[in-house]
C-alpha cells in the first residue's frame, strides 16, 4: 500500500526500490517514472520556454535526462548540461534516448527553468568546488530553480549542507517518498515549495510520517465540565507564563481548567485559580512555564509527577528534569524541549533530529515534542510524526507556553499522550496561519477556537 506521507532514510528508501525492483519492475522502468513525473512539473513552470537541466553521472543524471527527453515530446525547449558521462546502465540508456542537445560544463546557458539532476539522496561528502560553481552559475542564468528529489550538496538524512554557497531552489521534488532532509533544518528552508513524485513506493517499516490534519469531534450531547476534562495547570515564580498556558489550555478542547499560583493572574473569568496546586478530578496535569527553578519548584514538580495523573512538562519543569533526573518519579507523559533544553536533559544521543527525538523517547518513556522551526513527535514505541513547516511569525516570545497549553489540553480530552502532543502541534500551526504575521503569543490563543474549526 502507497502512504504519501511516509518520510524515509536513505536506507530506507534504498530498500524500498529494492523491494520494487525484486517484483519486477526494472530500474530503467522508475527512472522513466521519476523523470516524467518531474517533468510533469517543470513543464507547468516553464511551458515551451528553455529549460537546462543538470545531469550528474549516476541514476539522479539518468532522471534528468528523461526529465528533458519529456520535456521534448511536449514540444518544450530543453537542454543537458552533463557533469560527466553516466556510469550506470540505466543512466546510460536515458542518455542515449535523449533526442537533444547534450553540453558540457563549461557551456554558457541561460533560460526559464534549470534543474538540478546533479546529485541525488545517497550523496555523503562535500561537493568539488567546479561542482558548487557550476551550479551557483546555472542557477544564477535561469529564472527558476528545481532541485530533483533533494538539492544537491543537501545530505538526505540529517538536512545539513555539505557544502557552502549552495543556490536555493524555487521547488523541490521528492522521488517516491519524502526524505528526513525534507523536513529538517538547516536544508529544507533552501529547498522552496516541496512537492512529491508517485514512483510506486509502498509502505516502509518504521518510517516517520508527515503531521496531518486530526479530525476532532465536538462533545457529547451529554458532555459536563469533567468529561470533557478537567486539566490543573501548576504557576510558579513567573505566573504569567502559566497563566497564558491556562488560556491555550482553556481553547484547547478540556471543559475546566484550574490555575495555581503564588499570587492572582489576570485570565479568562472561566479559569479557576487557587494558592495550591489541586489535582482533584483532573486528567491531566501542566507543569514547568514560569514554575521557576528553585527548591520550591522542584518540590511542585515532584508533586505533579507524583500526583498519579498524566503530566505535561515544559520549560523549567525539563530544566529541573536535566539538572536532577527523574529521581524515581514516574515519566511525564509528554515533554516539549527545544533545542536546549533537550541538549540539558539528552546530552549523550546522537544522530539527526528525527533519530535523536525517537532514541530519547524511548528512554525517558514519554512523548517527546521536539521544539523548533522542524518540529517531530516521537513517542516510546519507535511512532514518529512530523510537523510541516509552520509560520516564521512562531519566533516569539510565550509560543511555546501555548503549545504546552493545547498538549494539555488535548491530554485532558483523550488521555492518548501521542494523540494528544499531534493534535496540538497541528492546531499550534494552523492557528499561527490564521493569526497572520507580527502576531503575539495572546493574539495566537484567540485563533485557537478557529484552528479548532478546521478539524471538526
Amino acid at each position: 500500500m502507497r502512504n504519501p506521507d511516509q518520510i524515509l532514510s536513505v536506507a530506507q528508501m534504498r530498500a524500498a526500490e529494492d523491494a520494487l525492483t525484486a517484483a519486477g519492475t526494472s530500474v530503467e522502468a522508475l527512472m522513466d517514472r521519476a523523470g516524467r513525473g518531474v517533468a510533469d512539473w517543470v513543464w507547468r513552470i516553464a511551458g515551451r520556454q528553455r529549460v537546462t537541466v543538470l545531469c550528474g553521472p549516476g541514476n539522479n543524471g539518468g532522471d534528468g535526462y528523461v526529465v528533458a527527453q519529456s520535456l521534448l515530446e511536449r514540444g518544450g525547449d530543453a537542454v543537458v548540461v552533463a557533469a560527466g558521462e553516466p556510469r550506470t546502465d540505466a543512466a546510460r540508456n536515458a542518455r542515449a534516448l535523449f533526442a537533444g542537445p547534450v553540453l558540457d560544463s563549461e557551456a554558457i546557458v541561460q533560460g526559464e527553468v534549470f534543474v538540478d539532476c546533479l546529485f541525488g539522496s545517497g550523496l555523503s561528502r562535500p561537493l568539488a568546488p567546479e561542482h558548487v560553481a557550476l551550479l551557483a552559475r546555472l542557477a544564477q542564468s535561469h529564472r527558476r530553480t528545481v532541485a530533483v528529489d533533494v538539492p544537491s550538496g543537501v545530505d538526505a538524512d540529517s538536512g545539513a549542507f555539505l557544502s557552502d554557497d549552495l543556490p536555493a531552489c524555487d521547488l523541490t521534488l521528492a522521488l517516491g517518498a519524502w526524505k528526513h532532509t525534507h523536513s529538517l533544518m538547516p536544508a529544507v528552508a533552501s529547498m522552496g515549495m516541496l512537492q512529491l513524485v508517485d514512483i510506486g513506493v509502498t509502505q516502509q517499516a518504521g518510517a516517520a510520517h508527515v503531521l496531518v490534519r486530526p479530525s476532532l469531534r465536538a462533545p457529547e450531547a451529554d458532555a459536563h465540565k469533567y468529561r470533557r476534562g478537567l486539566v490543573a495547570v501548576v504557576g510558579g515564580a513567573m505566573p504569567g507564563a502559566a497563566g497564558l498556558a491556562a488560556e491555550a489550555c482553556a481553547r484547547g478542547g478540556c471543559g475546566y481548567v484550574r490555575l495555581s499560583a503564588p499570587k492572582a493572574v489576570r485570565t479568562s473569568h472561566a479559569i479557576v485559580q487557587a494558592d495550591k496546586p489541586d489535582f482533584t478530578k483532573a486528567k491531566a496535569v501542566l507543569v514547568g512555564p514560569g514554575l521557576g527553578r528553585d527548591d520550591a519548584a522542584w518540590q511542585k514538580l515532584h508533586d505533579a509527577l507524583g500526583s498519579g495523573v498524566p503530566v505535561m512538562a515544559d520549560a523549567d519543569a525539563l530544566w529541573l528534569l536535566g539538572e536532577k533526573g527523574p529521581a524515581g518519579l514516574t515519566a511525564p507523559a509528554i515533554i516539549t524541549p527545544h533545542e536546549g533544553e533537550f541538549a540539558k536533559m539528552f546530552p549523550e544521543l546522537m544522530g539527526n533530529k528525527i533519530e535523536r527525538a525517537r532514541q530519547a523517547a524511548s528512554q525517558s518513556g514519554s512523548v517527546i515534542v521536539y521544539k523548533g522551526p522542524d518540529t517531530v513527535i516521537a513517542a516510546p514505541d519507535g511512532r514518529v510524526s512530523i510537523a510541516p513547516r509552520a509560520s516564521t511569525w512562531l519566533s516569539t516570545a510565550g509560543t511555546g507556553d501555548v503549545l504546552a497549553g493545547l498538549c494539555a489540553s488535548r491530554l485532558g480530552v483523550t488521555g492518548d499522550p501521542l494523540q494528544a502532543a499531534c493534535e496540538a502541534v497541528w492546531l499550534h500551526g494552523e492557528a499561527a496561519r490564521l493569526a497572520g504575521p507580527a502576531f503575539a503569543a495572546d493574539d495566537l490563543v484567540a485563533h485557537l477556537p478557529q484552528a479548532m474549526a478546521a478539524c471538526l
